[in-house]
């Protein structure tokens, strides 16, 4: 039978693998929400429905408070045909860079 300090220490470990599966899963469907609202506002097809982690670090907010920086990968077509990769970038829940598709407003133009 395991003894008490080493029973609260699994238990400890736990509970904090289940906090980072739950912040990334959180920032997966953020990320997600964002690629597809991008899509949506450019008038392109938001690819496989889906946001694809590609890499994670711990950056400063502009506080300097410490937090995780995740960077996910979308794909969109603007013809149906060509696939085309947009990119984003969040620290934290706050979205800090973003590249793929943009809205093409023709009357905005001089």
């Amino acid at each position: 039978m395991p003894d008490f300090p080493t029973m609260i220490f699994a238990m400890l470990a736990a509970f904090a693998v289940f906090l980072w599966w739950s912040a990334a899963r959180a920032a997966a469907e953020r990320a997600g929400q964002l690629g597809r609202e991008a899509c949506e506002r450019a008038g392109v097809q938001w690819l496989d429905q889906s946001v694809h982690a590609y890499a994670m670090r711990l950056r400063r907010d502009d506080s300097g408070r410490l937090r995780v920086e995740r960077s996910f990968r979308f794909e969109y077509s603007e013809d149906g045909i060509a696939r085309h990769v947009g990119q984003l970038v969040l620290r934290g829940d706050r979205l800090v860079a973003f590249s793929g598709p943009t809205r093409r407003d023709v009357a905005a133009l001089p």
